[in-house]
């Protein structure tokens, strides 16, 4: 399975009881101990824009159970919180019982609401990261939340104390933000016989998000509200999966689903990439960021083009040429391989020799080995203007990637003393900012229309995404990418969306935004406030009308 697959990238809440062992089939056997629905709540308020927005912080855990479940049994109903704008009330918990087959989880999340606004109408916006196996720290500290880590910028971020800010480009101004937390991670656990997998693949993930959606519609009365999804990386996987869901076997429609770091057909990326021959566009749609990536880290010459300008010449050449050399194989002649092992060199800075050697074919992890392979540096995965020493000199592909050694214990560390201190929960239990799925994940995939689970290792969601737009021809979709992200490369992104399976008319329903950073677009700050300015936007545009006051004015472009 490639690493894409299983590793694209890289909220808190707590449950009070213990697994007990499976339950024995004979009826004598004691019921499974439940797991318990808790929250807390506290007040703050964050300046966004120069404006201050007073809000009601709420964490805690949803209990969701398999798909199937709520068919024979009801769902029990625990406290109702208190409405948003009402003083801190402590602990809300109520236990539930146990389903009879003794599979069930906790989801645990953060929700941020505004407090002077209409919260039954204010829009509302499910924010979760990827991996799969990712908890959602990473959006939460580094994007949207109403405060951020601090990190360098495309440097290593010195060792603890680690500094948190009032984060101007909150979504506060636009929405009410809930950072949810994938099953198993977090302070969210699972409990029952196989509970793994119950709630570890893509459609038992995407179950599981629709049915926390919709929990926390009832439970904080935001049924009638905008609603939008925001995912990152394998979150981009599950929207596609969870609006079609919403849809077809919900009833809610969307008023958005917002992408960062897309990643629908999983064949197309370039992890590993020679591992599935005759496949050729992960090399095509990999180009544009190699030669970002490059010009960045001055390998292309004395006076290279802008990168705008560099991105045309090279998107096109990559989708004539180098496509056409490429699918010509064996048959292809050798004064063609010279002029595009040239062109090439010209484009990624990488030795002529070396791309010979390589059929013209470089994918990710070789790339990032390779560019910088003169000076013993590493260049990153997840954002290529990161670098960091080579681990093995000798080796074909690069062995860890420096962005995230680079800025992941400020956002662990960052996390686990802001829930503590700031939102007062958590105690001693363990924070899971990430758990490896490993060979447990299911990528089968069943898309609409299928009669079954497909089997293989590069599932595509495009038909889910399709089928959602077609579903409801109002839903708006916004794709955001970074021109240095080579875990799910911009350019994939636009040919993903290009290649729905719908009518030409709706991909005017399409926004697509691109940002000078990496997967993690909201670590370069500059990036991040354009972004935030674009989101909040959208938002507005889409909302119908139900923003209420809690909002400012764009940053100025």
């Amino acid at each position: 399975m490639s690493n894409q697959a299983t590793a694209l990238i890289l909220g808190a809440a707590l449950l009070a009881a213990t697994a007990g062992h499976a339950a024995d089939k004979d009826a004598a056997s004691p019921p499974k101990p439940a797991l318990h629905p808790d929250s807390w709540t506290s007040d703050g308020t964050v300046t966004a824009n120069g404006k201050a927005i007073a809000y009601q912080a709420v964490v805690g855990t949803l209990i969701v159970h398999p798909k199937g479940w709520e068919d024979d049994d009801a769902l029990p109903v625990a406290d109702h919180p208190p409405a948003p704008g009402s003083e801190d009330t402590g602990s809300q918990s109520a236990e539930v019982a146990p389903p009879e087959h003794g599979v069930e989880a906790s989801m645990s999340y953060v929700a941020y609401l505004a407090k002077d606004a209409a919260p039954a109408r204010r829009p509302i916006t499910f924010v979760y990261n990827g991996g799969p196996g990712s908890s959602t720290i990473w959006l939460h500290m580094g994007a949207f939340g109403p405060q951020r880590v601090v990190t360098a910028d495309d440097t290593y971020t010195p060792a603890a104390p680690y500094q948190l800010v009032n984060n101007d480009e909150t979504l506060l101004d636009a929405t009410d933000l809930v950072f949810v937390d994938a099953p198993g991670t977090g302070l969210g656990r699972f409990v029952g016989k196989d509970a793994k997998k119950a709630f570890w693949g893509i459609d038992e993930d995407g179950n599981a998000f629709a049915n926390f959606v919709t929990a926390f519609l009832t439970r904080y009365g935001k049924w009638n509200a905008p609603k939008y999804l925001f995912g990152e990386s394998y979150g981009t996987t599950r929207s596609a999966v969870v609006a079609n869901i919403l849809e077809q076997d919900k009833g809610i429609n969307l008023n958005g689903v917002i992408l960062l770091s897309q990643v629908l057909d999983f064949e197309l990326g370039p992890d590993d990439a020679d591992n599935n021959p005759g496949q050729d566009m992960p090399y095509v749609l990999a180009l544009p960021t190699y030669a970002a990536t490059a010009l960045y880290h001055h390998k292309l010459g004395a006076s290279p083009p802008p990168l705008d300008q560099l991105l045309q010449q090279v998107e096109q050449f990559a989708t004539h040429d180098y496509l056409q050399a490429l699918q010509a194989g064996a048959a292809l002649d050798p004064a063609t391989r010279d002029a595009v092992a040239s062109k090439l060199h010209d484009y990624t800075g990488l030795p002529l020799a070396y791309l010979k050697r390589a059929n013209l074919r470089v994918d990710g992890g070789e790339f990032e080995h390779a560019l910088q392979a003169d000076a013993e540096q590493t260049t990153g995965r997840l954002d290529t203007r990161f670098s960091g020493p080579v681990m093995d000199p000798m080796a074909k592909d690069a062995a860890y990637d420096p962005q995230s050694a680079a800025i992941g214990s400020a956002y662990v560390s960052a996390f686990n003393d802001y829930v503590r201190r700031t939102l007062h929960y958590g105690g001693a239990r363990i924070y899971k900012d990430g758990i490896d799925v490993g060979k447990d994940w299911d990528f089968k995939h069943q898309p609409p229309g299928a009669k079954e689970p497909l089997d293989g290792t590069t599932p595509n969601v495009m038909p889910d995404l399709a089928a959602a737009m077609k579903y409801d021809p109002n839903l708006k979709v916004m794709l955001n990418a970074g021109y240095y992200d080579l875990a799910t490369p911009f350019f994939e992104g636009l040919y993903e969306m290009r290649h729905l399976p719908m009518p030409q008319s709706l991909q005017a329903n399409i926004e697509l935004k691109q940002y000078p950073s990496g997967h993690m677009v909201y670590a370069h700050i500059a990036a991040l406030r354009t972004l935030h300015d674009n989101v909040a936007d959208f938002i507005r545009r889409t909302d119908h009308g139900g923003h209420g006051p809690a909002q400012g004015p764009a940053h100025a472009q």
